[in-house]
């Protein structure tokens, strides 16, 4: 099992950039996916980036070109680096972990989630 905790969030203005990361704790790290997703209020939780055990990034195409996300085995991390942000991009965005090789960005299928961090992005 493991254990996931997000920081970085806040609020920006459109155009702007921020930096979440996410720290896993409680197994072994390098053998989980990771991902990233995010809820709107009034919304279902969407995918918005993952990356797989063999470093496969997927990306949901309202992000595609603007987020990046990356990890850190030695610190047991995932990152996304969001840039040109967007009021859309207004929500709580959560880390996801399952363990092997995945890719998805369908919610039902992660195990493991943190409790989130807001992002807000103002015009």
């Amino acid at each position: 099992q493991v254990h996931l905790v997000e920081s970085g969030g806040g609020s920006v203005q459109a155009g702007g950039s921020l930096r979440l990361s996410c720290a896993a704790s409680g197994s072994t790290y390098n053998v989980y996916s990771m991902a990233w997703f995010r809820q709107a209020a009034g919304k279902e939780r969407e995918g918005v980036a993952s990356l797989d055990t063999d470093g496969s990034a997927n990306y949901a195409d309202s992000v595609k070109g603007r987020f990046t996300i990356s990890r850190d085995n030695g610190k047991n991390t995932v990152n996304l680096q969001m840039n040109n942000l967007k009021p859309e991009d207004t929500a709580m965005y959560y880390c996801a972990a399952r363990p092997g090789r995945w890719e998805s960005l369908s919610a039902r299928l992660w195990y493991y989630w943190g409790q989130g961090t807001q992002v807000t992005v103002s015009s």
